[in-house]
Parts: C-alpha cells; sequence; structure tokens
C-alpha cells in the first residue's frame, strides 16, 4: 500500500505485528461483524489522527491497491 508523504510508518516487523492483531480481531467480530467492527476501528482512528485531511489521504491510499478496474484512484495530495 501506498501511504502519503506526511505518514511517519511502522517498520516491516511493526506492519507484521499490527496485521496480525486486525485479522485476529476480525476472527473474532465473526462473518457478520466484520463491517461493522471496521468502520469503528477505522472512525477511532479518524478520531485519533484527529485529521481530517490525513484521514482522507489514508482512505484514498487504501482504495488505490484494490485493484478494482472500475474503480477510479483519489490523489494522495
Amino acid at each position: 500500500m501506498t501511504m502519503p508523504n506526511d505518514a511517519a510508518g511502522l517498520t516491516i516487523s511493526g506492519l507484521e505485528e499490527v496485521y496480525d492483531i486486525l485479522a485476529t480481531a476480525i476472527d473474532q467480530a465473526g462473518q457478520e461483524k466484520t463491517e461493522l467492527f471496521l468502520v469503528k476501528l477505522a472512525l477511532l482512528n479518524a478520531n485519533a489522527l484527529a485529521d481530517p485531511a490525513l484521514f482522507t489521504r489514508l482512505i484514498a491510499a487504501a482504495l488505490n491497491d484494490l485493484n478494482d478496474v472500475n474503480m477510479v484512484p483519489l490523489p494522495l495530495h
């Protein structure tokens, strides 16, 4: 995933750690509540960032890597 230029970023091992934590949490939420869990997590992270513009760029970066031919990539800046 491409990150906006102003994002500090985690190390590879840090990314692997949070990926595992997220995967476990998604499993715990269950298939029927995964979407609700992810929305709640996104809103909690948006609040922690306290920067709507950065959050918008992070959404664009996440959408950009979905490889959907019908999706129009959003600018990161």
